[in-house]
């Protein structure tokens, strides 16, 4: 490795020891002073987030290696400033998902105790069968995510350093997987903050040094009109009308349906932090996802001819070309917050979904010998549960599938047609039971997964779409005609 390379190494690895101590010893602290059960404390943080937390982790967690790395790259080589269309859709993000859901969720998940997704879907539809099939389609959407979240993880490592990429994975994954698996919930949103705080930090020194790359607008606006032609179109080089509405609609509103994004209405401290994390989160967004893909735009002037394995390499690449080493070792930090903050929050669902949505609901059940040896050895089974799961993805990115930010939408696009009808649609209709949650998710995904595959579009118009449109249509259909007499009185009490 070159001098400047063993410098860039060296910052990351200090910014990831920092995050490994600063959450372990953050969420140990906090856990002395709770009172609540470790299940509460592992996988929501007692309860106790204040509103700059809040939209932090909703925002960081939401953020990923996409909108760091593969997002402005491809606005960069492929798309222009089309991608910056897109990537504005996702400014609402945090005050949509805690506008519509924060208030509702922290109600119904006191009142029932759930501390999961599949917590509330329990408690709201009382079926087992709709817990199973959607905490196994969330398990399988959440290792997708992650594979291209690992990916990004081990691509930044590997770009900076020159080491081989396995060698780069590994150090990646050893922090991310140890730090969540030791400190549960607390560590991972008190990380988040501080990932948030970096990936600002590391979207103004894009800006800052890509305009002072290329000089002046004038430059800049003649380098792409030949690097990049139609770069300056609102559909670009690569996107027609219908997969621009795809992608509003999947980075949009359909962010209702991530889990990762949806459980953060359960554990706000009160409804002034919930406000507050409304406005500070659209902020943060705001400045993060317009910020990263308009610079990555502009950057498209600086690439010149020069060729990518994907463009997942083109921001590492280009940004050791035009900052300062140090303040390069700084940015890579941003992109790095990024895929670790979105990473920690899918392995701790992930674990959360194993450990009690599965394994103690229908495993241990209500036998006095199993709830007593599965209470008493909870901290372990959720610890090596969640290494677990960390271990087995580390073991799928190894041999990595094609560009981060393809894996990463097809993930999204899964989760959101498995769960948002049965999320938003179980706290604004009476109609929706159990029946038609269950067929929402299994058909919604099923429409998109065919679609996906078999690439079946009208007129540019994506699968999840599809999936999303077909799941709705099931949802109030399905309900309609087999919830005549209403819901049980216990559901309504306790989830409206």
């Amino acid at each position: 490795m070159t001098k400047n390379q063993i410098i860039m190494l060296a910052i990351l690895g200090i910014y990831l020891v920092v995050n490994f101590l600063v959450g372990i010893i953050y969420s140990k602290a906090k856990d002395k002073e709770s009172q609540m059960s470790f299940s509460k404390k592992y996988f929501m943080g007692s309860r106790g987030m204040n509103g700059f937390v809040l939209a932090m982790t909703t925002v960081a967690t939401y953020a990923s290696v996409s909108s760091f790395v593969s997002g402005p790259g491809a606005a960069a080589i492929t798309y222009g400033f089309s991608q910056a269309w897109v990537a504005g859709v996702q400014v609402g993000a945090a005050f949509l998902v805690l506008g519509v859901l924060g208030k509702k969720f922290a109600l119904v998940s006191r009142k029932t105790g759930a501390v999961t997704i599949a917590g509330y879907l329990k408690a709201r539809y009382k079926s087992d069968a709709l817990v199973v099939i959607t905490t196994l389609l969330m398990i399988v959407f959440f290792v997708t995510q992650m594979i291209g979240q690992f990916m990004g993880g081990a691509t930044l490592i590997e770009t900076v350093t020159g080491l081989p990429y396995w060698t780069a994975l590994a150090i990646f994954a050893f922090v991310v997987i140890l730090y969540t698996a030791f400190g549960g919930f607390t560590a991972v949103v008190i990380t988040d903050t501080i990932q948030g705080i970096i990936m600002l930090i590391g979207t103004f020194l894009l800006i800052l040094y890509v305009l002072k790359g290329v000089g002046s607008f004038e430059a800049m606006s003649a380098s792409l009109d030949a690097n990049l032609p139609g770069w300056d179109r609102l559909t670009g080089t690569g996107y027609n009308a219908g997969s621009l509405l795809s992608f509003w609609v999947l980075v949009g509103v359909g962010v209702l349906g991530l889990p990762q994004t949806a459980v953060r209405g359960m554990g706000f401290k009160d409804t002034k932090s919930c406000h507050r994390a409304m406005l500070i989160g659209t902020v943060v967004a705001g400045v993060l996802m317009i910020g990263m893909h308009v610079a990555g735009a502009w950057a498209g002037a600086l690439v010149g001819d020069q060729e990518f394995a994907s463009s997942d390499y083109v921001i590492p690449t280009l940004i050791q070309n035009i900052m300062p080493v140090g303040v390069a070792g700084l940015f890579l930090a941003a992109p790095m917050a990024a895929v670790m903050s979105t990473v920690s929050s899918l392995l701790i669902l992930a674990s959360a979904s194993l450990v009690k949505d599965l394994w103690k609901n229908y495993v241990v059940r209500d036998d006095e010998k199993k709830v007593e040896k599965y209470n008493n050895n909870l901290s372990k089974i959720s610890f090596f549960v969640t290494l677990l799961i960390g271990v087995i993805v580390f073991v799928l990115t190894l041999t990595p599938p094609d560009i981060i930010f393809w894996i990463n939408l097809f993930a999204m696009g899964g989760l959101e047609c498995a769960f948002l009808w049965p999320i938003v649609g179980g706290v604004f209709y009476k109609k929706g039971n159990k029946q038609a949650a269950i067929s929402s998710s299994v058909i919604g995904v099923l429409v998109y997964v065919v679609s996906y595959q078999f690439k079946l579009t009208v007129f540019g118009i994506n699968s999840v779409v599809w999936g999303l449109l077909f799941g709705g249509l099931a949802y109030f259909v399905v309900g309609g005609i087999t919830c005549r007499d209403g819901l049980d009185q216990d559901i309504l009490d306790s989830c409206f």
